[in-house]
């Protein structure tokens, strides 16, 4: 069956639209509601700024235009948290390395190697780890880290953290590395590199979106984690932000300007790489595409 090509008047004509025409008409109905919405869901992130630049004060008295600005709250919070953000910091980026170490390769062998039936096995079990509830996987490293003993230690929260990030990279860089063609890894074979070289030199190279995707997940699964910050440390020698945050609300429930400057300072990271890897994230969730 064939297909019509399109005549030479219908092309003219095509060629003759306008760039706004053909378009679905803007209703300004919509778009109001949009920016309604949008200032809705952002006006949580707005009070929290407000009131952190804020003299001192309860947060229900604070005034709905910052007209008195102070850094204090950011100075308290800085000289009080400081030390709990480097610690969140630490954290987050050892469980990206240690995770996308474990789940890379493990992810490429699942997607090219051939185990039979392993695989499935293998891959049903990664799945059913992610849906163990959290303070299970929590009490049971409390025993385990206490006969070790390595609580109140970066490593310990490391592995507590990494417990959801392999899962999920592995989930992620498997689907991904499973649209690399076997062909552009043959063809490392018969140039002489073995599996380890193509794997570095081809495979990862060609899996970027992949990683940087899983890393930042893994990232923001550390950096925001609670619960095992609060089950694996029993003193302040090792605290992340988000415990430290927690135990700060008791001390200046009558002045919110260092608590809300600590969640503002808490925020940037986070939000940098979220602008940062917009892209790459995009594209790697899409599952990405080779180019010839």
């Amino acid at each position: 069956m064939s297909t019509a090509l399109p005549t030479r008047p219908a092309a003219a004509a095509a060629a003759r639209t306008g760039p706004g025409e053909g378009r679905a008409p803007r209703r300004p109905l919509h778009t109001a509601v949009g920016l309604v919405l949008l200032a809705f869901m952002l006006f949580p992130l707005y009070w929290m700024v407000n009131v952190s630049l804020q003299p001192a004060g309860n947060a229900v008295a604070t005034p709905w235009l910052p007209f008195d600005l102070t850094l204090r709250g950011y100075e308290t919070a800085i000289a009080q948290q400081g030390g709990n953000l480097v610690t969140s910091l630490v954290v987050s980026i050892g469980s990206v390395v240690f995770s996308l170490l474990v789940a890379t390769p493990a992810a490429y062998a699942m997607a090219h190697f051939r185990f039979g039936r392993w695989a499935d096995a293998v891959l049903f079990g990664v799945l059913i780890t992610q849906m163990v509830p959290g303070i299970v996987v929590a009490n049971a490293l409390y025993n385990l880290y206490s006969d070790l003993g390595v609580l109140n230690s970066v490593p310990g929260l490391v592995l507590a953290d990494s417990t959801a990030g392999v899962p999920f990279s592995i989930l992620l860089l498997r689907a991904f590395m499973r649209g690399v063609p076997p062909s552009v890894i043959e063809a490392a074979y018969v140039d002489g590199a073995g599996p380890v070289r193509a794997f570095v030199s081809v495979v990862l190279p060609m899996s970027r979106n992949a990683l940087i995707t899983a890393g930042l997940f893994t990232f923001l699964f550390a950096w925001g984690d609670f619960l095992f910050a609060l089950t694996l440390t029993t003193t302040e020698d090792v605290r992340p932000v988000t415990l430290g945050l927690y135990t700060y609300v008791g001390s200046f429930v009558a002045d919110w300007s260092p608590i809300m400057a600590t969640a503002v300072l808490s925020s940037l990271p986070a939000i940098a790489l979220l602008v940062l890897a917009q892209r790459y994230v995009a594209a790697g969730l899409a599952g990405g595409s080779v180019k010839s």
